[in-house]
């Protein structure tokens, strides 16, 4: 059992990827080929087993083998499990803990604190700073997302099943908002945007307003391709 609040910020190795943003709690399949990462992979193995997830910005392709820009909020993860192929690559499923900003990137990278360079990118960071919100005071935010699974399409599709119980669980609202901003948003700017935003309510809001829209899109969806068929369908939900 692994203490989250005595992590090492000092030097924690980034893996910065497009189109990924991991929030706390999600578990995100990572398969490792590059040399770089694999390095990084057996180097958190040895130590707490943690990596931060970086998305990278725009016109990252120039420079995927140096140190492409990335967002200054990432979301540093643990390692829960992993398997090394006989290859020598790696899968693991790394789980969200928390959202961090980068202070600064080390210069050729420092494992655990020390002066040794490694083939990946580390760096200081610090936990994001959060205004908090208490749980009674995200009640009417709860029951919108209590409905927003309960009572439109997104509650009927994959994970959703799942996030019906979810919402009757006694998970704080702020997690599961996390959870189904990474499991149902496909927009990665907003969601790094999200990720980024200190103000719990506000973040919640905003991702229970994305999630509506979300839902409205599937029905949307499903009112055409029953009036495609002929067949009957109550107006799509709004």
């Amino acid at each position: 059992m692994h203490d989250d609040s005595i992590l090492d910020f000092s030097a924690v190795p980034l893996f910065p990827l497009p189109g990924v943003v991991l929030f706390p709690r999600a578990v995100l399949p990572l398969h490792i080929f590059e040399d770089r990462y694999r390095a990084m992979t057996a180097d958190a193995l040895a130590a707490d087993k943690v990596v931060a997830m970086a998305l990278l910005k725009p016109g990252w392709e120039k420079s995927y083998y140096g140190r492409p820009a990335i967002e200054p909020v990432v979301c540093v993860g643990r390692i829960l499990s992993h398997e090394k192929l006989p290859d020598g690559k790696y899968n693991f499923l790394l789980r969200g803990v928390l959202r961090a900003k980068i202070v600064r990137e080390n210069c050729g990278g420092a494992a655990g604190g020390a002066a040794v360079e490694t083939p990946y990118r580390t760096a200081q960071l610090q936990p994001l700073e959060e205004t908090p919100a208490l749980e009674i005071d995200l009640e009417d935010e709860r029951r919108r997302l209590h409905a927003l699974f309960m009572n439109t399409p997104l509650g009927a599709i994959g994970a959703g099943r799942q996030f019906r119980e979810i919402v009757r669980s006694p998970l704080a609202t702020p997690a599961v908002a996390d959870l189904a901003a990474f499991t149902f948003l496909e927009d990665v700017p907003l969601k790094q945007s999200l990720l980024a935003d200190g103000d719990v309510r506000r973040r919640v809001g905003r991702t229970i307003a994305a999630l509506q829209l979300a839902a409205a899109t599937l029905s949307q969806a499903k009112y055409n391709r029953a009036q495609a068929a002929g067949e009957s369908l109550d107006a799509p939900w709004n």
